[in-house]
């Protein structure tokens, strides 16, 4: 399952690269590279201060094994389990259920949960959650995530400049050269959607992956699974309040932090925890 769920990884993110570069053939080479040079500084500051930034917005608190020794008791078990330095440990001062991890790599990381996640899970369940966290900075989910976020995001500017270019006559691209206006409107309305779906298909790849990863480093997957329903249980009924600070830092959760449902979940950053409970209490090991 977990080489199936790394395959689906290469695919999806050649998928957005194959919608990159059909827009390449429709807009030139100059427009593309502007475009590309500007969304990957974009993506390029957001991977080297990400951490940062989604650390302050929660009001993550940094602790030592002193302040927080049942979680950083756990953090350096499974870490070891993962031989992975390591992670600075953070507890967020709220009573939301959800964890999340940072960081740019293995030696620059952090795990950050919830003092409702730390006050409503028992060992086991914690254990799966900070493992499946672990998990997530040992796979590199923050790279992978960057890459998807960068091709989507080159994606979605070009569109936004070939929306201009509908209004005010195109910029020199195939409709000058007697290309089809459906082109042009395919360009600037569809291919942004398809671009964000694949991202978060990508993401939901991972997490399923995260989730593997976990129960395999543990050898029981029945930990996180309960987690994982208390964790849904809890987002249900104290969901986290909908913000662009929030919305932008949702997909580092380990469960959707908002209510969801219905259309909701084709753009969910998580899969279905029904479908990810599911396949880890059929996990032998």
């Amino acid at each position: 399952m977990t080489i199936k769920n790394q395959f689906k990884t290469v695919i999806l993110l050649g998928l957005l690269t194959g919608i990159l570069l059909w827009i390449g053939s429709f807009w030139g080479q100059s427009g593309l590279l502007f475009a590309l040079v500007f969304s990957i500084l974009m993506n390029f500051f957001a991977y080297w201060f990400s951490d940062k930034i989604a650390l302050a917005i929660y009001r993550a608190k940094h602790v030592t094994e002193e302040e927080a020794p049942k979680l950083y008791r756990i953090v350096r078990e499974v870490s070891h389990l993962a031989k992975i330095p390591m992670p600075k440990v953070y507890i967020i001062p709220s009573n939301i259920l959800n964890a999340f991890a940072t960081g740019r790599g293995k030696n620059h990381s952090a795990v950050a949960a919830t003092q409702g996640i730390l006050d409503a899970l028992n060992d086991d369940e914690l254990k799966g959650v900070i493992a499946h966290e672990v998990s997530h900075i040992k796979n590199s989910d923050i790279l992978i995530q960057s890459v998807a976020a960068t091709i989507a995001g080159v994606i979605g500017y070009i569109a936004m400049i070939a929306r201009w270019g509908a209004i005010f006559g195109g910029f020199g691209g195939r409709d000058r050269r007697g290309g089809s206006g459906i082109e042009l409107l395919i360009l600037a309305i569809l291919t942004p959607i398809l671009a964000t779906i694949i991202r978060l298909a990508i993401s939901r790849s991972r997490e399923y992956l995260a989730d593997e990863s976990g129960a395999k480093l543990l050898h029981n997957g029945y930990g996180l699974a309960n987690a994982l329903e208390k964790l849904e249980k809890g987002a249900q009924q104290m969901p986290l309040r909908p913000t662009s600070a929030t919305e932008t830092t949702a997909h580092m959760m380990i469960v959707s932090p908002f209510r969801g449902g219905g259309l909701v979940t084709l753009f969910s950053t998580h899969p279905d925890v029904k479908s990810r409970v599911k396949r880890l209490r059929s996990m032998n090991f």
